[in-house]
């Protein structure tokens, strides 16, 4: 091994100029996505006092934001990342702040469910615009696919992170300070976060209009020079060529529908030990139970980033669906005791950021760079839809059969994720 590859890959990401900024300002964007639906549960139940109207505008939320957010990654990819994120960042802050007066004020429940819409149809992946940024400061890096892979697992530790904190601080920050305080903090955290992240201008990737080679007019060109810094609805319609979309290359459809299926285990494994230990009559011990599996991860996408592993990505993706399906069934069989179920936990852990850093590492490689925002955001809300899907679905168990059928989810889900994977990695295989 060489003296430079000795050394940690994790400095060598940060000795990158301009890579700390960035990663850091987009860990304190991504605070909303962990703390604004349960800030929603926790302000509209405390106000309504039903958990039916604040889970249903809760999901309402996540909804739209599911809808948009590859939307907005297009947008992002053709026009970049500074011209369109600063609008779409004012817009997502007025949002947020009026939701969270509107639910300070006590509007009524009819106009708080539009605010709710609206805020989530102004919700874009920040993740996903820090993946991209990193695959651009690497480019022509000594080492640049290991790195890409650190840097991945990296952003998946941060996610992760964001996950264990936001639900913590939420719950702390509803009950210790003021019903809806935790409404605010997200907006705070994005907007500070969002205006870092959009001002750095030496790690923005190009966007795809100045990529595009295209014979025109002298006078078109001024005409272009003196309008670069707009962005209008006249360049939408304007005939630029187009990027083809994200989802029409081969294998990124079976990528997304792997993430549907086995990000539905997460959720349904989540709403299963809930009740297992609220039957229990242990709830005070609900949130470190559930940090178990989180603290596993952030685990091994440490162990995962600082590591180059040989092989296709796709490969990497079908063993940690075997691990993890494994490990699941070993949650089915000790979920009566809570000592070896956290135990559990930790290791099964252990393949979750991994798997979700190889799932995003196989899109960069499916995409082209001009697309590649939107691919890394249609994983993102891949995964949303996956883990809404897991929880309907493990509520229905549950109130049908209970707690130990609803724990046979996870292991369904993520075994039936396996041969979605596999043909995935035939046809791309095949486009190769």
């Amino acid at each position: 091994m060489s003296n430079k590859q000795s050394q940690s890959s994790y400095s060598q990401l940060f000795r990158i100029p301009g890579t700390k900024a960035f990663c850091l300002s987009g860990a304190l964007a991504r605070l909303p996505m962990s703390m604004m639906s349960l800030g929603i549960v926790l302000a509209l139940n405390h106000i309504y006092n039903n958990w039916t109207i604040a889970g249903t505008m809760s999901a309402a939320y996540v909804f739209a934001v599911a809808i948009v957010t590859p939307l907005y990654a297009r947008l992002f990819d053709r026009f970049g990342q500074r011209r369109v994120g600063r609008l779409a960042l004012s817009a997502q802050v007025v949002a947020m702040l009026l939701f969270a007066f509107g639910a300070l004020v006590r509007v009524p429940i009819g106009l708080l469910f539009v605010l709710a819409i609206m805020m989530g149809l102004t919700q874009f992946a920040f993740g996903a615009l820090v993946r991209t940024r990193w695959a651009y400061a690497l480019r022509g890096v000594d080492g640049e696919e290991a790195l890409l892979n650190t840097a991945y697992a990296l952003e998946a530790a941060i996610d992760e992170i964001v996950f264990i904190l936001g639900p913590i601080l939420a719950a702390w920050l509803a009950t210790s300070v003021h019903p809806v305080s935790q409404l605010f903090v997200p907006t705070i955290a994005c907007a500070l976060g969002g205006t870092v992240f959009f001002h750095l201008k030496s790690t923005q990737p190009p966007a795809m209009i100045e990529q595009i080679d295209v014979t025109q007019s002298g006078q078109e060109l001024a005409r272009e020079g003196e309008q670069s810094n707009r962005f209008s609805l006249r360049q939408l319609r304007s005939g630029r060529p187009r990027a083809k979309s994200a989802l029409l290359y081969a294998g990124v459809l079976p990528v997304l529908a792997v993430f549907v299926v086995f990000n539905m285990s997460f959720t349904a494994f989540d709403v299963s030990i809930t009740a297992t230990i609220k039957a229990m009559g242990l709830e005070q011990f609900l949130g470190l139970q559930l940090a178990m599996f989180a603290v596993g991860s952030c685990i091994g996408a440490v162990i995962f980033g600082s590591h180059q592993f040989k092989g296709s990505h796709w490969g990497h993706m079908v063993l940690f669906l075997c691990l993890l399906t494994a490990g699941y069934v070993g949650f089915r069989l000790a979920m009566d005791n809570l000592l070896l179920l956290g135990a559990l936990e930790v290791v099964t852990g252990l393949f979750v950021s991994p798997l979700l850093t190889t799932g995003n590492l196989v899109v960069k490689e499916l995409v082209p760079v001009e697309s590649l925002t939107e691919g890394l955001s249609w994983v993102n809300t891949a995964g949303t839809v996956g883990a809404s899907m897991g929880s309907l679905v493990a509520g229905v168990v549950l109130d049908q059969a209970g707690a130990h059928v609803g724990m046979v989810l996870p292991f369904c889900f993520t075994a039936c994720a396996v041969p979605l994977a596999l043909l995935g990695w035939a046809l791309s295989r095949k486009r190769a």
